[in-house]
């Protein structure tokens, strides 16, 4: 006799709301997340999100609604992004590095239902034209000053936990802000489906086969490299170490890596040069089994002092960006000395070209732009339908990256089409900058390059035209101007000035190789 009872649909369901409350029932008691010493066990983790999501669904917020996060590191923002995605709404990340203008400008556009935020930035947010529209507030901790918003704890006491949902994997789980070439940021949408291949690629190329794993999260949430390095150790079961934001303190890095038994750890090369020049680091007593980093390119010494003072650590390189949730490539053990700069090799779900202008395929060794196909590519920018459109020209993503190939298959990146900067892990648009820098009244035109930089990477120099009558700017002058326009780290941190104009072309286009050469011949 046939039984007529069915399993509950979520436990056929493949994304971390589910993963999560097999884990509540599986492992209930061990350590989901830690922060600060203290553990939110996978069972409270489950339960606190669908509470929240209770709450949530009673201030209005259902199926296809965006819940906007202003916060720092820590598990209330895990439990938000859980609470929101168990109502089939999008988590959207918010950073809180952001000037109130720009701020402003994605809060308009994604139009959230809720906002998740930190006391003590609840008055950035109060500082954007936006926030009166937002239809609830939730607010994390306890301010010095009274805070509009009802309390997180409060709302998560008060309500009883919602059933876990029922949620497609092809709904948009997150929506992630990332600045294009116009100046003005563009929200990914990325599905339960993308984020679940960016887990399998996490797991394969950190070996992450059980739960025993500790993995260890310096990262901001609000970029892709903090969530996407989460959801591994959602799926698998592993405890995810949430270590605060702040100035990067590599002996407090190490501090933690020892008192939490860490084994799966990612930095960005700049990191990894102040960690690994630790005096103590041979006495310390670590686990690490996985170093990685991203984000900008390692130098030969990096990776030296790296291999040096881990010798029994994997070194694992990753490459990707936003769009493809993020890693399109990986770069592993001794083939980070053997193909020096390379990005790696694109990973097994990926289909890659390497194509010039008219979409044909250029032979390896030449340079051409780097397209995606796969399940990891987003679905879209949210709210932009042409540049949705532009993005997946021909029917592959354009990663706007310029890159060779090699006969065994390893990418090196050359160019930028999208004219960006990596300084310390932080992606700077030139066209951002450009703007802010051309509200000066004495700026007639302006143009920002990228200046190699020993401990950022890279950062930005401002060349500019001023007008005859002008008297004479200088950079304190220029920033103190931008600064409330963009965020701190985008600031101009060299200016040079001229009353010529710009090196242009034929077309009229600033030429920027140009003004690179000058750059590194005066610098």
């Amino acid at each position: 006799m046939t039984s007529t009872t069915t399993a509950p649909a979520w436990t056929f369901r493949n994304h971390w709301v589910a993963h999560v409350a097999t884990h509540a029932l599986m492992r209930p008691e061990r350590p989901a997340l830690r922060f600060r010493g203290e553990s939110t066990s996978w069972a409270q983790l489950s339960d606190r999100s669908r509470r929240l999501a209770a709450a949530l669904a009673e201030r209005g917020v259902g199926e296809g609604d965006r819940v906007a996060l202003l916060t720092l590191n820590h598990p209330w923002f895990v439990e938000a992004v859980l609470a929101a995605n168990s109502l089939g709404a999008m988590a959207v990340p918010l950073s809180f590095r952001l000037a109130p203008p720009e701020l402003d400008y994605i809060l308009a556009d994604c139009t959230p239902a809720a906002v998740v935020v930190d006391a003590p930035l609840a008055p950035l947010l109060a500082a954007t034209e936006q926030a009166a529209a937002v239809g609830a507030t939730v607010v994390v901790g306890e301010a010095e000053q009274p805070v509009a918003g009802e309390p997180f704890e409060e709302l998560v006491a008060a309500h009883e936990p919602i059933d876990v949902p029922d949620v497609p994997e092809d709904a948009v789980a997150l929506i992630m802000y990332t600045s294009g070439t116009t100046g003005r940021p563009k929200g990914v949408m990325l599905t339960h489906r993308n984020l679940q291949v960016q887990a399998l690629t996490c797991i394969r190329a950190m070996e992450m086969f059980d739960d025993s794993d500790v993995g260890f999260l310096t990262a901001p949430f609000f970029h892709i490299a903090g969530l996407g390095s989460t959801v591994a150790n959602l799926l698998v079961g592993a405890t995810t170490v949430i270590h605060p934001l702040g100035a990067f303190d590599p002996a407090a890095v190490l501090d933690a890596y020892e008192a939490e038994g860490a084994t799966v750890v990612f930095n960005v090369p700049q990191q990894w040069d102040l960690i690994c020049a630790q005096p103590d680091i041979a006495e310390r007593d670590l686990r690490l089994r996985i170093i990685s980093w991203g984000a900008a390119p390692a130098s030969d010494a990096t990776l030296q002092a790296m291999g040096e003072q881990f010798p029994d650590a994997l070194n694992v390189a990753v490459f990707g960006q936003t769009e493809t949730s993020p890693i399109t490539c990986v770069l592993r053990g001794a083939e980070s000395r053997r193909k020096l700069g390379s990005v790696g090799r694109p990973i097994p779900s990926m289909q890659v070209r390497v194509v010039d202008e008219e979409m044909r395929d250029v032979p390896a060794g030449e340079v051409g732009e780097i397209v995606y196909r796969g399940p990891n590519v987003m679905q879209g920018y949210w709210n932009k339908p042409e540049e949705t459109a532009a993005a997946f020209d021909g029917g592959w993503f354009h990663s706007g990256d310029l890159v060779r190939q090699d006969e065994e298959g390893y990418l090196w990146v050359v160019d930028r089409k999208k004219d960006m900067i990596i300084s310390g892990g932080e992606n700077i648009y030139c066209a951002e900058v450009e703007n802010a820098v051309a509200s000066h009244p004495d700026v007639l035109e302006v143009a920002v390059i990228g200046r190699s930089d020993e401990r950022w990477g890279q950062v930005p120099v401002a060349y500019v035209t001023i007008g005859a009558q002008a008297a004479e700017l200088t950079l304190s002058d220029l920033n103190e101007h931008v600064s409330g326009r963009i965020a701190s780290f985008k600031l101009p941190k060299d200016l040079v000035v001229s009353r010529e104009p710009l090196p242009r072309n034929a077309g009229g286009k600033v030429v920027k190789g140009a003004l690179r050469e000058q750059d590194r011949a005066a610098g």
